[in-house]
C-alpha cells in the first residue's frame, strides 16, 4: 500500500504541474465544462465551481466526495491577467489534487466504504509523501540535468555557450522525464492509474460529444485527449529552455536556485502559449498539442467497464453539484 502510494504521489506531482489543463485547449468563446485526473483506484472530475472524486472501494462499491470550489480569479482578481492566471490555476490544481489523492488513499485504507471520509491515513503521512515527491521532482528534473550538463561542459567546450548549455540541459531533462514515465508504466499499480487516466479521457470526450454519458458510449472514444496535462508538461520543458537561456546566471548553485524560483513563471508562460495555440488551431502553434498526444501512448491505457463506471460517476457528481449551485457553466 505505502509503496503504491509513494509511486502515485510522484506521478501525481508530475500531473499536478500540468493540471491547469481543465479548460485551456478550446477557443475562448466556447464553454468548457470538465477536466479531471486519475487518483488511486478512481477519478476526480472538475467543473467550474465543483469537483467530485469517485473511488472504487475494495468491496466493489463506488464511493464519492463532492466539494464546491471557487475559481481563483473570482476570489483574487489579479489572477485574471495573463501569466498570473496560469499560476493561479496551477496552485488551485495542486490543492485540489492533494484533497483528491488524500480521499482516494483513505478509501483504499478503509475496511468499509462508508469510512472513506474518515482520516484513515494521518495528514502527516500525506505531507511526508508530498514533500518526498516534490523533492524527488526537483532532484530528478532540476538538479540531475544541471549537474550532468555542467560535467559535460568540462569535456566539451562548445557546451559553455548559454544557448547550447541550456539546450543540452533541456534535452537531458526530457530524456529523464520520458524514461521515468516509461519505467513506472511497467508497474502494475501505476498501470491501473494510467487505465483510470484513460477512463477519464474517454468519459470527458463522451461528454464533449453531446451524446448521453454512459459506459457504453464512453467505450467508443479514444484514450487520447488534446487537453491532457501531459501535453502541458512538454510545453513547460520547452519554455524552460528558452527562459533559462535568457537569464545570465553563472555558477552551479545560482543556476539551480534559478530553476526552482522560475517554476511558477514558466508554468504561467506555458499556460498562455497553450491558450494561444487553442485559439489558432490551424497555425504552427498547433504542433504544441502533438507531442502530448504521442506521449499519451504511455500515460493512458485502455480501461475496463468498471473503471469507466467510476469515471462516469465522478462526472455525474461534479455536474450534479454544479447544477445545484446554479452557476453558469463556463471555463473552469
Amino acid at each position: 500500500m505505502q509503496e503504491r502510494f509513494g509511486l502515485l504521489s510522484i506521478h501525481w506531482v508530475l500531473r499536478s504541474i500540468a493540471q491547469s489543463h481543465a479548460a485551456v485547449w478550446l477557443k475562448a468563446d466556447e464553454e468548457v465544462l470538465v477536466g479531471g485526473q486519475a487518483v488511486m483506484e478512481g477519478v476526480m472530475m472538475r467543473a467550474p465551481h465543483s469537483y467530485c472524486v469517485a473511488v472504487r472501494h475494495s468491496s466493489g462499491a463506488i464511493v464519492t466526495d463532492q466539494v464546491a470550489v471557487s475559481k481563483v480569479s473570482e476570489k483574487y482578481p489579479a489572477f485574471q491577467y495573463p501569466v498570473l492566471r496560469g499560476m493561479g490555476a496551477l496552485g488551485q490544481a495542486m490543492v485540489l489534487g492533494i484533497k483528491a489523492l488524500r480521499y482516494s488513499a483513505n478509501v483504499a485504507a478503509s475496511k468499509e466504504p462508508s469510512a472513506g471520509k474518515r482520516e484513515e491515513i494521518p495528514p502527516w503521512v500525506m505531507g511526508l509523501n508530498l514533500a518526498f515527491s516534490l523533492a524527488f521532482f526537483i532532484f530528478l528534473y532540476k538538479f540531475v540535468p544541471l549537474y550532468l550538463t555542467t560535467y559535460l561542459e568540462k569535456w566539451f567546450p562548445a557546451v559553455e555557450g548559454r544557448i547550447l548549455f541550456n539546450l543540452t540541459d533541456g534535452v537531458i531533462r526530457l530524456l529523464l522525464f520520458l524514461g521515468f514515465l516509461y519505467a513506472i508504466s511497467r508497474w502494475k499499480e501505476i498501470r491501473r492509474v494510467f487505465q483510470y487516466h484513460g477512463a477519464e479521457h474517454k468519459v470527458v470526450a463522451n461528454f464533449e460529444s453531446g451524446l448521453e454519458v454512459s459506459v457504453n458510449n464512453a467505450r467508443m472514444f479514444s484514450t487520447f485527449h488534446p487537453r491532457c496535462g501531459t501535453s502541458f508538461l512538454l510545453v513547460v520543458m520547452v519554455v524552460a529552455i528558452l527562459v533559462y537561456a535568457l537569464i545570465p546566471f553563472e555558477g552551479f548553485w545560482a543556476k539551480f536556485a534559478l530553476r526552482i524560483l522560475l517554476l511558477p513563471l514558466i508554468a504561467g508562460v506555458s499556460y498562455e502559449m497553450i491558450r494561444l495555440a487553442a485559439k489558432n488551431r490551424g497555425s504552427w502553434l498547433a504542433v504544441l498539442t502533438r507531442p502530448g498526444l504521442w506521449l499519451q501512448r504511455i500515460t493512458t491505457q485502455p480501461p475496463d467497464d468498471q473503471q469507466l463506471e467510476v469515471a462516469v460517476r465522478a462526472l455525474e457528481g461534479a455536474m450534479e453539484l454544479e447544477r445545484a449551485q446554479g452557476g453558469r457553466l463556463v471555463l473552469a
